[in-house]
């Protein structure tokens, strides 16, 4: 999905010399694809509003699918988010359902990687219950165009020694998946998220809007697999 045609060109045209986000060999480790949408009938709520069902369902599909990550979610209209109240502000019409990231599920410590140069922009403790936890925003520069990268349920100590305009080299190691208690209560993962524009907020931006606002949204946020370049081994 393509909606901020001169940025994505240039992702698209650096795309094979982007580092690798999270460690990856597409030769020998597997991926496997998993659906958050209502379509998944296994997915109860039930099963999604406890957070040790919710971590336990992900850990048994991966090792079903004898898979290294599941993967997914860019643009996927999710139910569970009804698990916190983060989602729900009586200044919005409807409740915020659709994801504006791509999520990487896998174990806590797994490190991740800035796959091209940049400087700290923000980062911030966003500790309410379902919220991104501890979370890192990246400036970057790519044909004269400025955007930014998001990683949001990232370890707390990720954020605790790093300042603002930090310059970050490609490939260095900026962070790690968080444990539930530091990454707003959700099962291990990375929320990675590309943004053309970060209209003035800092340590945040939404990961999650409402669909009446998905145009929107969907412009400012490219699909991220245009750095990731993971989906395609799902």
């Amino acid at each position: 999905m393509i909606n901020n045609p001169q940025l994505a060109s240039s992702l698209k045209k650096y795309q094979n010399t982007f580092h690798h986000v999270v460690p990856f060999n597409q030769k020998k480790d597997k991926l496997l694809h998993i659906n958050f949408t209502a379509t998944n009938t296994e997915l109860t709520s039930n099963i999604s509003e406890d957070g040790d069902k919710f971590a336990s369902y992900i850990k048994q599909k991966i090792k079903s699918a004898d898979a290294l990550y599941a993967i997914g979610g860019y643009a996927e209209y999710r139910a569970f988010y009804s698990r916190s109240t983060v989602f729900d502000t009586a200044f919005e019409a409807e409740p915020r359902r659709l994801h504006l990231g791509i999520d990487i599920w896998g174990a806590a410590g797994t490190p991740v990687y800035a796959f091209m140069g940049g400087m700290v922009h923000s980062f911030a403790y966003n500790d309410k219950f379902g919220d991104y936890g501890a979370t890192l925003i990246l400036l970057h520069q790519l044909d004269g165009l400025a955007f930014y990268s998001l990683y949001g349920h990232i370890s707390l100590s990720d954020i605790n020694n790093i300042h603002a305009g930090q310059y970050v080299i490609r490939g260095a190691e900026i962070a790690h998946f968080g444990e539930p208690s530091e990454n707003g209560n959700w099962p291990t993962h990375l929320h990675f998220q590309i943004i053309n524009d970060m209209e003035l907020k800092k340590g945040d931006y939404p990961g999650v809007c409402s669909y009446g606002e998905k145009d929107r949204y969907l412009k400012n946020c490219l699909d991220p697999d245009l750095v990731l370049n993971m989906m395609q081994y799902t």
